[in-house]
């Protein structure tokens, strides 16, 4: 459970932060409803009440996140989908409102996938999307209510840093294309 059950005050610069919640996970372990406990997201029980205009998180979006996101998730605020990875292809292809992005490819620093390529929690997602978009403070505020948190961050820090540096979609497939081509000739 969490280690402090205070929420924190966020600053009204902070974005505003959805989660919609499938009901797929232990509630207890749920990084989603942590975030939601702790007052950073709220949560919604239906696809269908996620904010019209703002950037989804959806790992099957042919679209990259970028710093060019920033904007948008500054007006519309950021939105993610909570559910199993061995669901989410089928919650994915749902029609969702919003503007869809993917990530680039990360490390899960989170217990359950720790290590592996792209199969963050949705807390490590939200984070990550909010370092990219500039709002780098928000993102390890975010974070830190986890004990892994900053383990996302030691894994993923020079990544992180060259996202942050990419004008547009584009540029980030192009560094990911690079890092995939780099480990297969490891």
């Amino acid at each position: 459970m969490d280690s402090e059950l205070e929420t924190q005050p966020l600053p009204a610069s902070f974005p505003r932060l959805t989660i919609y919640h499938a009901n797929q996970c232990d509630r207890k372990k749920c990084s989603g409803l942590r975030l939601k406990r702790r007052g950073f997201a709220r949560i919604v029980s239906s696809i269908r009440f996620l904010p019209n205009r703002a950037i989804v998180l959806n790992p099957f979006s042919e679209i990259a996140f970028s710093p060019n996101d920033r904007q948008r998730v500054t007006d519309f605020g950021l939105a993610a989908l909570d559910c199993s990875w061995e669901h989410a292809q089928k919650v994915m292809k749902i029609h969702v409102k919003g503007t869809s992005r993917c990530l680039p490819i990360l490390i899960a620093g989170n217990p359950v996938n720790f290590g592996k390529l792209t199969k963050l929690t949705t807390a490590e997602a939200i984070a990550a999307a909010l370092y990219i978009a500039g709002f780098k403070e928000e993102s390890e505020q975010l974070l830190s209510i986890f004990t892994w948190g900053h383990t996302f961050f030691e894994l993923n820090g020079m990544l992180l840093d060259n996202y942050i540096t990419a004008k547009d979609s584009t540029e980030i497939v192009n560094m990911q294309n690079k890092l995939l081509k780099g480990k297969k000739s490891d």
